[in-house]
Parts: C-alpha cells; sequence; structure tokens
C-alpha cells in the first residue's frame, strides 16, 4: 500500500494506524495461534475510528478483519494483504446503572481486567476461562464460562450493545431498538458489524469456591461416568468441566476434574463438591474460596510451531456409551486432549430463539485438542475424521468459540437450518455484500 494512502488513512482517525513498515508492525500482525501480514491494522479508539476504517477498507478492496483479544482459534482476527480492526484499545470497563449492576464493556477489555475490576464491586460476570481473552469476541459466540449454570451463557446477560454496520451506521441494539439486530449477535458472530460496546447485567457475587480434583488415569472411564450422572442434579451454583489429557513422555496423566461454586458459604460449596470426591480413587482436591478474577488462568506459551487443532460439539445425553466411544477413540492419538463441560441450569432457563446460540438442552458442550502443528495434524487426519464420524450419533452441531477450521459444514453445525435462515437474512439488511465474512460466516439471503 502506497504511503500516501496509509497517511490519509492516518488522518482519519484518532488511533493508531500500523502497516508493514512500522516497528510495532510485527508485534500485532499476529494473534495467539496464528500469523497473518495484513496490509493495515488499525487501532481503534470510538466509533467514527471504527467508520473510517471500514470505509477505507471498502475503498481498497481489503478484507477486513475484525479483533478484541486476538484469541480467535480459526485464526479470523488477522489475514494477509487485508485490514484489522483492532478494537484494543476500546476497552473500558464502567459501571452505568449501579441499582440495576449493569457494567458497560468496550469490545477490546480483557476478562481478568473486567473480573479485578467489578470484584472490588463483589460484582462477577460468568465469562470465559481465560484472562487475556478480550469481551468482544466471546460474547459474540456465546460464552460458557464458570459461572453457566448458574447465571446462563455470557451472552444471556447482556442487555444491549453498539454496532458499527457494513454503511458505517452506529446502531443501539437491545430489546427494544433492533431487537433482531441484539438477536443476531448474541451467538451470531461477527456477521453483522463491528460491536463496540457490550451493556452487560452484572451478578452480585462476592467469591467462589474454586480448584482441581484429580483420579488415576485408569479410572478415567468411571470418573468421567460418575461426573454426568452428578452433574445432573447438581445444584445450579456447581459448574465443573472434566479434562482428559494425553500420556506425556508415556506416563499417563490423572483425569483433572475443575470445579466452580458460585458463593462464599464453605458449607453450602463443600456440600455439593463433595460427591466428586467419591468418584474413584482420590489422587488430590485443591478446592478454596477465591475471588473471582482468581479462576481465570493465563494462556500458556504454545511450542514454537504449534497450531492446535480444536473441534467441538454438544451432546444431549451424556450416557456412558457416549462416553466409552470418546475415551476409547481419543486413546489411538498421542496428542489429544478431550474436555467436556457441563451444561444445564440456566442455559436452558433461556427461549430456544431468544439468541442465536442454539444448544441450550443438551447435558454437555465437549471438544478435542489434537496437539502440535499442521504437519502432526495431516499425519492423523483420517484417523481423526473417522473417530469423530464414530461420535456423530450421540452429538449433534458446534460452538465457534472451539474449532479451529470452519467450513461450509461447520457454519451448519454452529447455526441449525432455522437459526441459520433467520441470520441470513439479517444479514441481508446489515451486510448484504458480506463485508464481514471472516467469522462463522452466514452469508446475506438474496
Amino acid at each position: 500500500m502506497k504511503a500516501e494512502e496509509i497517511g490519509a488513512l492516518r488522518a482519519a482517525v484518532a488511533g493508531d494506524v500500523v502497516g508493514a513498515a512500522d516497528v510495532t508492525y510485527d508485534e500485532l500482525r499476529n494473534i495467539f495461534v496464528h500469523q497473518g501480514r495484513p496490509e493495515v491494522i488499525v487501532r481503534c479508539t470510538s466509533n467514527d475510528d471504527v467508520r473510517a476504517a471500514i470505509r477505507f477498507a471498502l475503498d481498497h478492496e481489503l478484507v477486513i478483519s475484525v479483533r478484541s483479544g486476538g484469541h480467535s482459534n480459526a485464526g479470523f482476527s488477522t489475514n494477509d494483504g487485508g485490514m484489522v480492526i483492532d478494537l484494543t484499545p476500546l476497552d473500558q470497563v464502567e459501571i452505568i446503572d449501579a441499582e440495576n449492576s449493569v457494567v458497560r464493556l468496550g469490545s477490546g477489555a480483557r476478562w481478568g481486567a473486567v473480573a479485578s475490576a467489578l470484584g472490588e464491586h463483589g460484582l462477577v460476570i460468568s465469562s470465559g476461562d481465560t484472562s487475556t481473552v478480550a469481551v468482544g469476541g466471546l460474547l459474540l459466540g456465546g460464552g460458557i464460562g464458570w459461572l453457566v449454570r448458574k447465571f446462563g451463557l455470557a451472552i444471556d446477560n447482556v442487555v444491549g450493545a453498539e454496532v458499527v454496520t457494513a454503511s458505517g451506521e452506529v446502531l443501539r441494539a437491545d430489546a427494544e431498538e433492533n431487537p433482531e439486530l441484539f438477536y443476531g449477535i448474541r451467538g451470531g458472530s461477527g456477521n453483522f458489524g463491528v460491536v463496540t460496546s457490550f451493556d452487560v447485567v452484572a451478578q452480585k457475587v462476592p467469591g467462589v469456591h474454586f480448584g482441581t480434583i484429580n483420579y488415576p488415569a485408569d479410572e478415567t472411564a468411571a470418573v468421567v461416568k460418575g461426573w454426568a450422572d452428578y452433574m445432573r442434579t447438581a445444584p445450579p451454583e456447581l459448574t465443573t468441566t472434566v479434562g482428559v489429557f494425553p500420556p506425556f513422555d508415556g506416563v499417563p496423566t490423572p483425569v483433572n476434574l475443575t470445579v466452580c461454586y458460585a458463593g462464599t458459604d464453605a458449607a453450602e460449596a463443600e456440600a455439593a463438591i463433595a460427591p466428586l470426591r467419591r468418584l474413584g480413587t482420590l489422587l488430590a482436591a485443591d478446592v478454596k474460596p477465591v475471588p473471582y478474577a482468581a479462576v481465570l488462568n493465563e494462556p500458556s506459551q504454545l511450542p514454537p510451531g504449534w497450531q492446535p487443532m480444536v473441534k467441538s460439539s454438544f451432546a444431549p445425553v451424556a450416557g456412558p456409551e457416549f462416553i466409552d466411544t470418546v475415551l476409547t477413540g481419543a486413546r489411538q492419538f498421542a496428542m489429544l486432549y478431550v474436555e467436556f463441560r457441563s451444561m444445564g441450569g440456566a442455559v436452558r432457563e433461556v427461549a430456544e430463539d431468544a439468541t442465536a446460540f442454539a444448544y441450550r438442552d443438551d447435558e454437555i458442550m465437549f471438544f478435542t485438542t489434537h496437539l502440535g502443528g499442521p504437519e502432526d495434524h495431516q499425519r492423523i487426519e483420517t484417523e481423526f475424521r473417522d473417530f469423530w464420524r464414530t461420535l456423530a450419533p450421540f452429538s449433534h452441531g458446534a460452538y465457534s468459540g472451539f474449532m479451529s477450521a470452519v467450513d461450509e459444514d461447520d457454519v451448519a453445525a454452529i447455526y441449525p437450518t432455522a437459526t441459520r435462515a433467520r441470520l441470513a437474512a439479517l444479514k441481508a439488511v446489515h451486510d448484504p455484500t458480506n463485508v464481514f465474512r471472516l467469522n462463522p460466516n452466514v452469508r446475506p439471503s438474496k
């Protein structure tokens, strides 16, 4: 891109404009597990900056990536030869209605910073599980956080948002104003514009009980089955996951339960967690009261060249045959991690057509992560595809937040037929030429 073109863009926006010749380019062009080489990066500080960036991209025929935190497993928040609209500077955390605990969050705010700021007021928002993931990407996809069974998905607590569309309009989306757009941005990813801020109802939770429980690797199947049975009747304050790791250096790895109880009452927390301590031969249990901000971990630095392959789905019933099929199939891969996440509770209390997140009646969301780089994944491509075929009788759909590649079949899994048709009609209104297509893309209806 010519220097005078970059100069014109710099004159049009208040935020930083970074091109390939700038010293910060190499730092900003890549995201967590993907590398990119965009033509230009615009670090937007306002809706006006976003509007100017979109206009410039359209004038110069640049594909647009929208970045809030840069944790897109599928690499959507960077590109080669296009524009990155970087929302990192839009990181405000502001209580706008103290009586009703409504918080305004900039799309670029990191969840760790959000949790710390709200913790000073005794408030929490059930977000993701990583401190450096940002607000925008998670809220557009769903948000299956550590308090999901008590307070629902993160999107279930969104009461409004501000959206910059492909035409440069700045729209308010809530239950009264642009309600169909409000439906679409909650679970419909970034298909309809650049969401620059969200209004979210926070919950009054002074702290949580959080930690891990471990069992021997040779008891994995029994532990996972016992966990699934218990979580059907567990109190909604309790949200849990089960992680099944591959062996390391040939040594079997204990099965790991992570638990989060929404509340500070020690007796109530222990009563809820106690059945999870009796699922097998207990190796270790470390669950203690902590502020909610402490449960959001820092992502580990990946070895050079690693680009994990992630695939997800939902299980209506996490029965014994399903669990055996997952665990038996997973053992054929030397580098495959499997995680089961409990759902139910408040997730089911939201009407199925209230948001674009379609899988509310399922017992769990689960995903697999094949570790390593592209060459490692290519070596097991056929076996991995066959493994996932064995899970088809027990599962359906996909969760956009845990997908490292998204093709047409995946889009159809993320958005079932009726949901996708509704989103396509909405796309035709707000983005008829599919400007915002680097996402789990819904093409506009004709």
